[in-house]
């Protein structure tokens, strides 16, 4: 740990990322705008990923994506939609407006718990199948073994898969690594841990699944934001950030958003560079707007 953090200048500060979240949940309502609302709303990754997602469900929470400014045209349609890679195909077809990007969980979400070929190959037929954005999660089977080198492998495996796919195709494609934070659990494991994807090539670090018991936190995402303006500092390489799992207020959403703006500043307030991973967060965004209970995905 001591090379990385060496390396980038950077150490996490506990009592320093406790202090400062603190100022920031004191000033949550100040910053709460209809502005901001709807800002979040334009960086998210509108997900489904359930067991009993079906060709039907996923057509039809697109379709939703679709009649969205017919019915509200003054709200942003979401920057993607998230499913299981067996549906990209769905989505990409079913889409009307294609800046809605198509995003793939795959490399054996969420678990990546298999072989590296199989991996590498959904990654390849994700791609394949229309995906814009790839989320891999980090192989923690490997990373908290103290095993860096087949971490790093993995990584490296799928983000040279995902670009020779979308090279072929004529496309590029953005890879986001999930680090699965409630299961690294400490913001030294943390900061290591978003090195290690970001110097292996990823276009995003990720927090979570969604599908563990703890997921995203404000001090994961504050450490996760200060990795990526270090690596930045060092390498001149802008890497994005995004949050996921248990995001489902506004509240919830200005605390990242505030984050993000406080270490990362205004350039990464934007959906190449910011994105909130969400099921139900789009409708509580919406009524707090409006000022009543919105149902509407």
């Amino acid at each position: 740990m001591e090379s990385s953090f060496a390396k980038y200048g950077y150490t996490p500060d506990v009592e320093k990322v406790g202090k400062r979240l603190d100022a920031i949940a004191a000033n949550i309502d100040n910053v709460t705008t209809p502005e901001i609302l709807r800002d979040c709303m334009s960086i998210m990754d509108l997900t489904t990923l359930r067991s009993e997602d079906t060709p039907a469900s996923v057509a039809k929470l697109v379709g939703k994506v679709n009649s969205f400014k017919n019915d509200f045209p003054d709200y942003p349609l979401p920057a993607s939609v998230c499913v299981f890679p067996n549906f990209a195909s769905i989505v990409r077809d079913t889409l009307a407006d294609k800046s809605v990007h198509v995003t793939a969980v795959s490399g054996c979400f969420p678990t990546s718990q298999s072989f590296i070929e199989v991996k590498v190959k959904e990654c390849e037929m994700a791609v394949e199948a229309g995906a814009d954005e790839i989320d891999i999660v980090l192989a923690l089977n490997a990373f908290m073994a103290g095993d860096l080198v087949t971490a790093r492998s993995e990584i490296r495996a799928m983000k040279e898969a995902v670009d020779s796919t979308a090279s072929r195709l004529g496309r590029k494609v953005v890879l986001k690594v999930i680090l699965e934070t409630g299961l690294l659990v400490t913001p030294q494991r943390i900061a290591e841990a978003s090195f290690l994807a970001m110097e292996e090539g990823a276009d995003f670090i990720k927090t979570s699944t969604g599908k563990v018991s703890v997921n995203a936190t404000p001090v994961a995402a504050y450490v996760m934001c200060e990795c990526i303006k270090a690596f930045h500092s060092a390498t001149g390489r802008k890497v994005g950030f995004k949050a996921a799992g248990g995001i489902s207020t506004s509240k919830d959403a200005v605390c990242y958003y505030s984050i993000v703006k406080t270490v990362l500043g205004e350039e990464w307030l934007d959906k190449s560079l910011f994105r909130f991973g969400v099921s139900r967060l789009a409708n509580s965004l919406m009524s707090s707007i409006k000022g009543e209970t919105v149902t509407y995905f």
